[in-house]
C-alpha cells in the first residue's frame, strides 16, 4: 500500500528555505538558463565520468525489445536516445521533463538521431504523470529526482505507472562514503563548481544551487527508505558509483 507524506508548505531550494509552491519556477528558471550548455557542462563537471554512470544505469534496467520505457527528467535526450536503441523497433520510449527549454534540446537531438516514431516527446510534473496505470516495464530518472517539490508524491507516481514485475533505476548524486573524499568534493562543489558554471554557462548562480541542491538531498539509506515507505515500491537495491558521489537505486514493484 503506497503511504504518502503530508504536503509541507515549505521547501527547500538549495540550503534556502521557500514556499512549497515556488520551487517548481525557481527550479524551471534554472533549468531554461542552462539548457544550451547542459551536455557540456555534464562533461566537464564529472571529466566525463557521467556517461559511466549512465552506461551502468542501463545496464541494470534489463531492457528488451519491444518495452516500453518512460524516461523523466530526461532532458536532452541522452539516456532516451540509448534506450531506443536497446528496446527496438517494437518498444517504445517517452522522453519527458517538465520544462520545455529542456525538452526543445532533446527533441532535436531525436530528431537529429532519426528516432522520431520510437521516441515520445511529452512535457510534464513528474509528481502527476499523464500515462495510465501499469503502463512502463521501466522508468529511469538521472539526476533529476532531487529537484522535484514533491519527492513522495512523484515517486508514488512513477509507481502507479509502472507494470508489475518492472524496475525503477534512479541515477543520483549522493553521500559519499568515504571521509576524505566528503572533504575533497566539498572543495571542488562549493569553490569549483560555480565558477565552471560563470565561466563556461555564464551562470555562477545555477551551479551554487546544484552544488547546495546535492547536499539537501537525502542520502543513499534515507532516500531506499523513502522509496519504500512513501513511493510504496516492494525492494530498492543501492548501488554506489565513484565511492557514493552518485548512488543508483533500483526500486522493484512486485
Amino acid at each position: 500500500m503506497v503511504r504518502f507524506m503530508q504536503h509541507k508548505s515549505t521547501t527547500d531550494f538549495g540550503f534556502e528555505e521557500i514556499p512549497a509552491a515556488e520551487k517548481q519556477g525557481r527550479v524551471g528558471a534554472i533549468f531554461t538558463s542552462v539548457a544550451q550548455k547542459y551536455d557540456l557542462m555534464n562533461d566537464v563537471m564529472s571529466f566525463g565520468v557521467h556517461h559511466l554512470w549512465k552506461r551502468f544505469t542501463l545496464e541494470m534496467c534489463g531492457l528488451r525489445r519491444g518495452h516500453k520505457v518512460l524516461d523523466l527528467a530526461g532532458g536532452t535526450g541522452d539516456l532516451a536516445l540509448k534506450e531506443a536503441r536497446m528496446v527496438g523497433e517494437s518498444g517504445q520510449v517517452v522522453l519527458a521533463d517538465i520544462n520545455a527549454a529542456m525538452l526543445q534540446r532533446g527533441r532535436d537531438r531525436v530528431i537529429d538521431n532519426g528516432f522520431v516514431n520510437r521516441v515520445e516527446s511529452v512535457q510534464c510534473n513528474a509528481e502527476l504523470l499523464p500515462f495510465a496505470d501499469n503502463h512502463f516495464d521501466c522508468i529511469t530518472i538521472a539526476f533529476g529526482l532531487r529537484n522535484v517539490t514533491d519527492k513522495a508524491a512523484a515517486l508514488a507516481s512513477m509507481q502507479r505507472v509502472l507494470k508489475p514485475g518492472g524496475r525503477l533505476c534512479i541515477l543520483e548524486f549522493s553521500k559519499p562514503v568515504y571521509q576524505p573524499l566528503e572533504k575533497l568534493y566539498d572543495f571542488y562543489s562549493f569553490k569549483l563548481l560555480p565558477r565552471m558554471g560563470e565561466f563556461i554557462a555564464r551562470d555562477r548562480d545555477s551551479y551554487q544551487y546544484l552544488a547546495e541542491s546535492i547536499r539537501m538531498h537525502p542520502d543513499q539509506l534515507a532516500l531506499k527508505q523513502i522509496i519504500l515507505d512513501q513511493g510504496g515500491f516492494d525492494e530498492v537495491e543501492v548501488h554506489n558509483l565513484s565511492g557514493g558521489i552518485v548512488a543508483l537505486h533500483r526500486a522493484f514493484k512486485y
